[in-house]
């Protein structure tokens, strides 16, 4: 009966790290029946749920760029037209640009998405259930990481124990030792199977709910909201296109500064 203390392990690990996946399956269901009906996405929202901070600067430069008040070179560099930024946004972006009225795209992009209007943007997303918290997406996964793990640690164990030597001889009718560790392996195959089938898939930024509003998005053709749901490469402009693919060479980069 050696083997019993290894049947206790294993249903501590199934039990354990089963338990964890549920509860984390149940935040999320909770946060996306929390999430609001009928809200409509403003241009700032669906760049934020698309590729989250650094594409809600995108779509700005972009606005700005479009409007005359911010020029954008195909070498990468920004020179601002009209330094009245229109709302938080807009002035996250010429605070990053500086005094001087000049930078490069890729320090504008760093500095306005870490600005605090994109922070409270992803705050206000987050409590409409509409954008995944930090520790939402990492929970599920990192949860059904530990099941695999116990999948792996109860058929070790299991093994283990069948390769012991008897201990006393086997009576008739006595279940065989393999038989008594199906029964965790079970529970943790089952867990992960209705976790692949019921557990909504998660995007980088956006939960369930803000996938389906931006599924509802017209993101066709070159526009402001094409922008913020593809990208800069959506733009139909090559001048903008080329500035935000732009990589200065080292010594161009150092005689800018």
């Amino acid at each position: 009966m050696f083997w019993v203390p290894l049947f206790l392990l294993a249903w501590a690990a199934a039990g354990l790290s089963c338990g964890r996946l549920c509860l984390a399956a149940s935040r999320a269901a909770a946060q996306e029946k929390a999430a609001g009906r009928g809200h409509e996405l403003t241009l700032y929202e669906a760049a934020f749920l698309s590729g989250g901070p650094a594409r809600v600067a995108d779509v700005t430069l972009v606005a700005m760029a479009r409007a005359r008040r911010l020029l954008i070179a195909h070498t990468g560099w920004a020179t601002v037209v009209d330094p009245v930024g229109r709302d938080d946004m807009e002035r996250s972006v010429l605070g990053a640009i500086g005094p001087a009225g000049q930078s490069r795209i890729g320090r504008i992009r760093q500095g306005a998405a870490a600005a605090d209007p994109v922070r409270a943007l992803a705050d206000r997303l987050v409590t409409a259930g509409l954008a995944v918290p930090e520790e939402a997406g990492s929970g599920v996964a990192a949860a059904v990481r530990q099941v695999r793990a116990a999948t792996v640690a109860v058929l070790a164990l299991g093994a283990v124990a069948v390769l012991m030597p008897p201990q006393e001889r086997p009576g008739a009718g006595q279940v065989p030792v393999a038989l008594w560790f199906a029964l965790p392996l079970l529970v943790c195959t089952a867990c992960l199977l209705i976790a692949r089938l019921e557990v909504h898939p998660y995007t980088r930024w956006a939960s369930p709910a803000g996938q389906r509003l931006l599924g509802a998005l017209p993101a066709r053709g070159d526009g402001l909201t094409a922008v913020a749901v593809r990208g800069v490469r959506a733009t139909g402009d090559p001048e903008l296109r080329a500035a935000f693919s732009h990589r200065p060479h080292r010594g161009v980069a150092q005689r800018g500064q």
